[in-house]
């Protein structure tokens, strides 16, 4: 799906009975709430708990496996990189969140940008089979910047996340 200055073209939409926008997390029949009608996805919980779980493992491992300093530095690098992930995802859990006037996404490791709908030119999904699986990823590009999240960063699946962004952009 594809949205140029507030058009959609291509297939891939949906439109609940209601004609409403799906919520976060795929619950169709939702309207924005918050202030100005704000729409918020966050990173599942769930997945933040895995990598907290994976850092200390790691960890344990380089600890008691480790006998030679190449193997623990490695376990204690990719424990490392786990809860540097996770504490990112605890900082900042809100990727992305949308209104009427535009879209606020996360850039680097914890910075907020805002956009007005002015300007961002493109609002798509990209889906790519990979290795026996198919990959989706919303873009949102500005002509200067490209901003990328996957089901996983938002917590609800792409294509639905696109719908609710189109029907915010055309108000």
């Amino acid at each position: 799906m594809e949205l140029r200055s507030g058009t959609p073209t291509g297939g891939g939409r949906h439109d609940d009975a209601q004609g409403s926008p799906p919520a976060p997390g795929g619950r169709p029949g939702a309207v924005p709430t918050g202030p100005h009608g704000t729409v918020q996805w966050r990173v599942d919980s769930g997945r933040t708990m895995l990598k907290l779980v994976a850092a200390v493992l790691f960890a344990l491992a380089g600890v008691f496996f480790g006998a030679d300093p190449p193997r623990l530095a490695l376990a204690l690098g990719v424990a490392a990189g786990f809860a540097a992930f996770a504490l990112r995802d605890l900082l900042v859990p809100v990727r992305l969140a949308a209104d009427y006037d535009g879209v606020t996404v996360v850039t680097g490791l914890a910075h907020r940008r805002r956009l007005a709908w002015s300007q961002i030119e493109r609002v798509r999904v990209d889906v790519r089979p990979r290795l026996g699986t198919r990959s989706e990823l919303l873009e949102i590009d500005t002509g200067e910047s490209l901003h990328l999240f996957s089901t996983h960063e938002l917590g609800a699946p792409v294509s639905e996340v696109a719908d609710t962004l189109t029907r915010l952009r055309t108000g």
